[in-house]
């Protein structure tokens, strides 16, 4: 796989297009989390993200598209109710080629991060950090592989 940003406002999100997997462990017990970005629409691209765990699910759809002020953003809605939204955000201290998109939350900001896999291979990382007085601190690391 190319890690190869497309053109326009949305050209960032090409490398993540298509159906993505991930196969690991989360308190104790297996998880298997899966994500399908896709285009919805003009302008827009849809993420469906689904967490299975041996005891709930739990599901993500978020849109990405231009936010008010015409800068790339996100609108994201969850099967807890929750809500959130943000804009893209610096991610090169990750990886030179990182997609990172920041949101405030309510316990503070959260930043969301897609990078290349060191292998060329087709996938990506995935990690959520909350930012520190001292920094960034990563409480979620997860390596796709297509599906």
């Amino acid at each position: 796989m190319t890690w190869k940003p497309g053109r326009g406002l949305l050209g960032p999100l090409k490398p993540l297009l298509g159906d993505w997997r991930y196969k690991g462990e989360h308190n104790g017990g297996p998880l298997v989390c899966t994500r399908r970005f896709e285009p919805f629409g003009k302008g827009w691209v849809r993420l469906d993200a689904i967490w299975d765990m041996p005891t709930f699910s739990y599901t993500e759809t978020a849109f990405f598209g231009a936010g008010e002020d015409g800068a790339l953003a996100f609108f994201s809605f969850t099967s807890d109710g929750k809500r959130s939204q943000g804009r893209l955000a610096d991610g090169s201290d990750v990886h030179a080629q990182a997609v990172a998109l920041e949101a405030q939350m309510p316990q503070g900001l959260a930043r969301f991060i897609y990078w290349p896999l060191e292998d060329g291979g087709p996938g990506f990382r995935f990690a959520v950090e909350s930012r520190t007085k001292k920094g960034w601190n990563r409480f979620l690391l997860h390596e796709y592989r297509a599906a």
